[in-house]
């Protein structure tokens, strides 16, 4: 089963991504995870990166088809953050095909811009064991400290109020073209993301049972499905 989670930044994709895995079974491919660690590394794939998150951009297409394709695994996958674009997802598409593969499903994530500037803005990081908070929602029990290891929590240059805007602006722009191949593909399903997370599973999964038609029996067969 290989399914693409897709919605803006902040939209929760990441979070569901990792819950689909679990449930599912299969591994989770993040490509924002794999920028992010390049940068961390401080390689040059990772310095050219960072200058363009930083200034609220995508990075282009021929860079992310380079490490799409070295991360993915045809048999089956959560797909969280790729493709963004219709380029993207033919490209995607020609790169399942050498292995007689395609998507399986792709899931849209519909989240309110104002929902998702305050999950973004209000986001921080420990930058030294990689655990989110949220100032609302999980706040760290100790100001600006990991709970965990003590280090001090930071935030993502790209999660800047005005840089999320920015981003939305982008994803907005580029987003249709996706949409539009997925939809005459038949494959396109549409979730309200504006829910709890517990809830916006619970609706991507009754989706998936509902739609994939044969692939259910897959579904519910998965050694980690409760």
């Amino acid at each position: 089963m290989r399914i693409v989670l897709f919605g803006a930044p902040g939209s929760g994709k990441g979070t569901q991504a990792e819950m689909l895995a679990e449930r599912f079974g299969l591994p989770k491919i993040s490509l924002g995870d794999i920028l992010r660690d390049e940068v961390r590394k401080g390689s040059d794939l990772g310095l050219k990166v960072k200058e363009i998150m930083e200034r609220g951009d995508l990075v282009s297409d021929d860079l992310v088809e380079k490490v799409v394709e070295q991360n993915l695994n045809s048999d089956g996958f959560i797909l969280d953050g790729y493709p963004r674009n219709q380029k993207q997802a033919e490209t995607l598409d020609s790169i399942l095909s050498r292995t007689n593969s395609a998507i399986d499903a792709f899931i849209c994530l519909d989240v309110s811009p104002d929902i998702i500037i305050n999950r973004l803005s209000k986001r921080r990081v420990c930058r030294a064991c990689k655990v989110n908070y949220h100032l609302d929602s999980s706040p760290p029990k100790k100001d600006s400290l990991c709970d965990f290891c003590g280090a001090k929590l930071t935030q993502r240059s790209d999660d800047a109020p005005e840089v999320i805007r920015k981003r939305l602006k982008v994803f907005a722009e580029k987003s249709k073209g996706v949409f539009d191949f997925y939809k005459e593909k038949g494959i396109f399903f549409l979730v309200d993301g504006n829910k709890k997370i517990e809830e916006v599973l619970s609706e991507i999964k009754s989706r998936l049972e509902k739609s994939l038609g044969g692939l259910s029996g897959k579904i519910r067969g998965h050694k980690n499905e409760s």
